[in-house]
């Protein structure tokens, strides 16, 4: 086994596309959990994800995601990589630095290009710095000094790592960068045995709020199918597009991926996914998109070409509740922002970043900030989690 000493050669390279690296080199460190055959963690820094969206088109200059991503090795093996991409924009990152991108350019200073370590489009918590198991204090201070020298090389204002995990955030508070805590919905699997035995831990009201809901969306005059692996088809791709482009035509502008994506999805990420079909009268008319960990389902795009009542909360909620019972998955993960997922039973959790800024008087008005932020974020859990739709005995237990 590897072990780490002061004394190791250590290069950090900077990689212009992930086919400038052997699938399994970058999974050795991104994913060793799945080296058995079994998923990784989350399939999002895994190489067919990430290479699948430059492939696509969807990841290049030309979008504002310019891939730079970096490779540790010590005495000529690869002990560490991390996804990281030159930014234009703040879009598709979920972890909002609009109002400091604006702060820096109102004094006259230039917020853009930055670096951003991260999985694009992707509002997920998961390792971003990825290290293989027992080079993990190497590795990630290897990763963050070669991140920052390239910021600095390049003259560029700032680095940043979003979604990644606690543990890593706190390593990398003790390397002196900013930590940022933000929220997202999370429904957490208390080993039910199906939706019925969730819906009994539920207050009396929310109980049949959902019951309700369900029945209102079951009733849209057609079935709900959840295909995964060979189950799904081409033709599910080309239904879904047209339910993926209206939603981000009215989200962002435009659609984050191409069309292109999803077909080299159907090629080699169909095992990591989920997809929620309504079908009415021989017609696709909603769906949703998920991705399978292995321990967590993650919903991410949701569409439709027909409006029917709380069809949206059963694709995109309830059937993930029902998949990850079913699967003993341990959570679902519903991604960003949403209050509204509270009566549904997920719960707020907490979110973690971490940022250098180049500038010393910004990068200290920004850790003043965020001191600030994570008090109120962490009040804001609490609150929300007591107004949760559980039995006032499952609250006292989750407090």
């Amino acid at each position: 086994m590897n072990t780490e000493t002061a004394q190791r050669d250590v290069t950090v390279s900077v990689l212009p596309s992930l086919g400038d690296i052997a699938p399994g080199v970058w999974d050795a460190c991104a994913c060793p959990e799945a080296a058995d055959g079994q998923r990784p963690r989350d399939p999002f820094t895994t190489h067919r994800f990430l290479k699948a969206l430059e492939d696509s088109g969807s990841v290049d200059a030309r979008t504002g995601w310019e891939p730079h991503h970096l490779s540790v090795e010590v005495e000529g093996e690869v002990v560490a990589v991390a996804p990281m991409y030159a930014k234009s924009h703040s879009q598709g990152e979920y972890i909002f630095d609009h109002s400091w991108a604006h702060a820096l350019e109102n004094v006259g200073g230039r917020y853009y290009p930055k670096m951003q370590i991260a999985v694009p489009f992707t509002p997920a918590t998961g390792r971003r710095f990825l290290v293989k198991p027992g080079w993990e204090t190497l590795g990630r201070s290897a990763l963050v000094q070669g991140a920052i020298q390239f910021a600095a090389n390049h003259g560029l204002s700032s680095v940043h790592a979003t979604f990644c995990t606690g543990e890593e955030a706190e390593a990398g508070a003790e390397m002196g960068l900013l930590h940022r805590v933000t929220q997202q919905f999370h429904w957490d699997n208390d080993g039910y045995a199906d939706f019925d035995a969730f819906l009994a831990t539920l207050s009396s009201r929310k109980r049949k709020t959902i019951r309700k809901e369900r029945a209102k969306a079951q009733d849209f005059g057609g079935e709900i199918h959840m295909l995964t692996g060979d189950d799904l088809r081409p033709e599910h791709w080309d239904a879904f597009w047209r339910f993926y482009q209206d939603t981000g035509a009215r989200k962002w502008g435009s659609p984050y991926l191409t069309r292109h994506f999803f077909d080299i999805a159907q090629e080699t990420l169909r095992d990591d996914i989920a997809l929620v079909m309504c079908e009415r009268d021989g017609r696709y008319v909603a769906g949703a998109l998920n991705f399978v960990g292995r321990d967590a389902l993650f919903g991410r795009y949701w569409g439709c070409v027909e409006d029917h009542p709380c069809l949206h909360f059963e694709a995109c909620y309830y059937q993930a509740i029902d998949f990850a019972i079913a699967h003993g998955l341990k959570r679902v993960e519903a991604g960003a922002q949403g209050e509204h997922k509270l009566a549904r039973g997920y719960l707020p959790k907490p979110v973690h970043s971490l940022h250098w800024i180049a500038e010393p008087s910004f990068s200290d008005a920004v850790a003043r900030y965020l001191e600030a932020e994570r008090r109120a974020v962490g009040e804001d859990i609490e609150i929300l989690t007591s107004y949760g739709p559980f039995r006032k005995d499952r609250r006292e237990e989750q407090e």
